[in-house]
This record gives C-alpha cells, structure tokens and sequence, in this order.
C-alpha cells in the first residue's frame, strides 16, 4: 500500500491519504457532479469518501448483524390512541440500555412524531425498532442506522473527547 502526502483534515490534524485516479463515463460523471451540487460538495474527492464510506458502512452492518451502531428510530402515531404511547415509552424504559434520547412534536391535532436515538449493537437496534414500528396506531416510520466501528479509525486520530456523556 502507497500512502500519499499528508494532508490536515477539517480539524487541523494531519491525516495520510492516498491518491487514486479512476475514470468513469460522461453520464456518471454529469450524475456524480449534479449530486455534488445537490448536496454542497465541493469536490469529488469529498463525494467519493462519502459514497465509500457509507457503502462500507453498510456492508458492515449485513454481513456483522451485532456490530455496535448509532441509530435513528423516527415514526409517526396517532395521538388520540393514548396506548400507543405508553407502550412505546414502556418499551423504551425496558431497552434503556439501547434507548439514550427521545424528541416528541406534535404535526396535527391526530398526529404526532418522535425520533428515538438508539445506540447498541445492530441487531439488537434493529429488533427494537420493528417492534416499535409494528405498534398499533404507529402510521409509519424509517430506521437509519450508522455503524460505530467503521468510524473507530477516524475517532483514533488524536482528536479526544474526554467529556461525560
């Protein structure tokens, strides 16, 4: 493996990356451009890392169903079924370990939102939140989930966080 030349990253430590040069097709180029656009890239370096980074990150999380994750759990309920929502502030109390914070808003008189950030290993996440996603009155909702150890390199360049959380 070469590495290229040091380069700082957007916290001023140096980082060693590597240079590739690819060649894709007009169309796949004209495509990659009008998402950098969409999106506030600024270069297609920037974009790559991103695409790689996220098809990796997927990757971990199928073929490693219990690798440790970050998540996202967001649904809409019906407000006026006032079961659904102490069950699903009961189930949330009986998976603390998974469950760290919960917003709730109000969208209409009938409706409301919440978004659950879940953090444990993947599979575990995932059995959570279908179970709270197949709850009666619960309308809808989308699990995105982010794995944690694909991001361990990143966090081991020197930047520390020593605060609680």
């Amino acid at each position: 493996m070469r590495l290229g030349s040091p380069i700082s990253d957007d916290y001023g430590i140096v980082v060693a990356m590597q240079r590739l040069t690819i060649s894709i097709d007009d169309d796949l180029a004209e495509a990659l451009d009008a998402l950098m656009a969409s999106r506030g890239y600024e270069n297609r370096s920037e974009a790559f890392r991103d695409l790689i980074r996220r098809e990796l990150g997927s990757g971990q999380l199928q073929s490693r169903p219990d690798v440790s994750c970050v998540a996202t759990l967001t649904y809409i309920y019906a407000h006026h079924e006032r079961t659904t929502a102490n069950r699903i502030m009961d189930m949330q109390h009986g998976h603390h370990e998974l469950t760290i914070s919960t917003m709730h808003a109000h969208l209409s008189h009938d409706l409301c939102v919440e978004t659950t950030i879940l953090r444990g290993p993947g599979d575990k996440v995932q059995a959570f939140a279908q179970s709270v996603l197949a709850q009666r009155g619960v309308r809808q909702g989308h699990l995105h989930m982010v794995p944690v150890d694909s991001l361990a390199d990143d966090a081991a360049h020197g930047h520390r966080h020593d605060h609680d959380h």
